[in-house]
């Protein structure tokens, strides 16, 4: 198999973009982009660091992000299994991308930017949801936020095919694959829903 190994073998490929795809682009929240972030309360966080790259859902039961200013956002980190990968990077190599999405719609808005962490307590404190606060927000800025084709999302259905997850395997079965059958998939799986309720924040 050949691979492709130049940018200019790579254009000559597809031609010249259009000119909606160039226009589209801002470098901050026009008014249209602010609209559409304030109601998109799901996100993919995408990093790069030294071991490699790193793309990881976040989620909130309103915008999945604060808005500072028409530059920089405010993602909180809430509760998740201590990996921290995403963060790890961020603290490492500032460069992230972040796909917005909404449901029903399907256009995506991307932003590329520049991340940096921080544990400040107002900050943090605009986030408080009952008694729980996220232990950190990844503050953004804003380099590059544009709308994507919708074509994708149409092809796959994403909306409209309904649940076709009955016959996935579960992320106990995983775990007892990964261990070897040492860890109990089973058990985990049971206690999965209490759990994950008690540690939504």
């Amino acid at each position: 198999m050949d691979y492709l190994n130049s940018v200019e073998g790579l254009e000559a490929l597809y031609g010249a973009p259009s000119k909606g795809s160039l226009i589209k682009v801002a470098d901050h929240l026009t008014p249209t982009y602010r609209k559409w972030i304030e109601a998109s309360r799901f996100c993919v966080l995408s990093t790069v660091g030294p071991e490699g790259t790193d793309g990881t859902p976040r989620g909130d039961d309103g915008p999945v992000v604060a808005i500072l200013d028409p530059q920089t956002l405010a993602l909180p980190d809430w509760r998740g299994n201590n990996r921290i990968d995403s963060l790890r990077n961020i603290v490492r190599d500032p460069r992230v991308s972040v796909m917005f999405m909404v449901p029903g719609s399907t256009n995506v808005v991307r932003v590329n930017g520049e991340a940096r962490l921080t544990a400040d307590e107002a900050l943090r404190a605009r986030f408080i949801k009952g008694d729980k606060q996220p232990q950190t927000v990844t503050v953004i800025r804003i380099n590059e936020i544009y709308v994507q084709c919708a074509k994708a999302v149409m092809r796959s259905r994403l909306w409209t095919a309904g649940d076709e997850s009955s016959d996935l395997p579960s992320i106990g079965d995983m775990l007892k694959e990964m261990s070897a059958g040492e860890f109990g998939g089973e058990a985990y799986d049971k206690e999965w829903p209490d759990r994950a309720k008690s540690t939504m924040w």
